[in-house]
């Protein structure tokens, strides 16, 4: 039995590509795309029929847009048996009343090909103003995967809102600490990323709270063993290729009862010391921004492809 194979027994494993033969061939419970994910499919001939109809069927380039976002989703549920997260617009991220909007244009374009709501997460970046579009869509029924998070508050704001599911960026907290201080590795038990999932698992695990935990942006194979037993963890089809073929006896570092011995600090989720707080965290306030700056420019990059398409209708 694989390393990947065991894992699976203590998490659900979620694939972060937007690659259908990786889905089919390491069998994930969910998925998970992003525009960057679904720009770097789309350059790929096997996905051109996709783009074409989200092209041909679409009104403006807004429309085909959402349209090729669905139909990437679309295609990943024909795959999986769960769920597929599909991402807002980030230039939407500071505007709760857009973001909203969006989240319903996705789920009825969903709709309208036959997907229950419920097999859908809609993708916010953890702003102020984004977690607030997830309480929102919450209370409407549409289920929200906050992305780009970085910290516990954001975390604790999330949960107050009760938001389906979270993502914490494991990687990329990774990646800051060791500019940060200079050095070229830190072992998977002192990585900054594992650590703050690890704080943030078990602060919701000793309140009790429903929403789920998802490990994201991994680096290494390390950092995912030091997080067996989180509620899901999303990976690349590289790592998890990595995985698959590892023999490595694993047990679960992350487990529910634990929480009963630990005394996490509660946390303030009021606008002003979310924010104050977030600011207070320069590592998390940078590696948002930057996110959001990152994904954005990437849909931009998606958006001029489908201008480009559409010159040719």
């Amino acid at each position: 039995m694989s390393t990947l194979d065991l894992l699976k027994r203590y998490t659900k494993v979620v694939a972060d590509t937007g690659d259908f033969q990786a889905m089919k061939k390491y069998a994930p419970q969910d998925a998970t795309t992003n525009p960057s994910l679904i720009l770097k499919a789309s350059a790929q001939e096997e996905y051109q029929d996709l783009i074409r109809k989200a092209i041909h069927d679409g009104r403006n380039t807004e429309d085909r847009l959402d349209r090729l976002a669905v139909a990437f989703g679309l295609e990943i549920l024909n795959i999986i048996p769960g769920r597929v997260s599909t991402e807002v617009n980030a230039r939407l991220s500071f505007d709760t009343k857009a973001t909203v909007e969006k989240a319903r244009r996705l789920i009825d374009l969903y709709r309208e090909a036959g997907i229950p709501r419920e097999r859908i997460l809609i993708k916010i970046a953890t702003t102020w103003e984004g977690i607030r579009a997830a309480e929102i869509l919450e209370k409407e029924g549409i289920h929200c995967n906050m992305t780009l998070l970085f910290s516990l508050v954001q975390a604790a704001a999330c949960a107050e809102a009760k938001a389906t599911l979270i993502s914490p960026f494991v990687g990329r907290i990774l990646d800051w600490y060791k500019a940060a201080r200079g050095v070229d590795h830190i072992p998977a038990p002192e990585d900054p990323g594992v650590l703050s999932v690890k704080s943030i698992y078990y602060y919701y695990k000793k309140r009790g709270i429903e929403t789920e935990v998802m490990g994201a942006s991994f680096r290494n194979t390390g950092e995912i063993l030091e997080l067996a037993g989180c509620d899901l963890l999303t990976i690349s089809p590289e790592l998890l290729e990595q995985l698959s073929t590892m023999d490595a006896d694993l047990a679960p570092k992350l487990r529910v009862e634990d929480a009963r011995d630990l005394s996490p600090p509660d946390v303030d989720t009021t606008e002003v010391s979310f924010r104050w707080l977030l600011n207070e965290d320069a590592m998390a306030t940078e590696k948002l921004a930057q996110g959001i700056r990152v994904f954005a420019a990437d849909l931009a990059k998606l958006e001029e492809k489908v201008k480009k398409l559409e010159s040719q209708l």
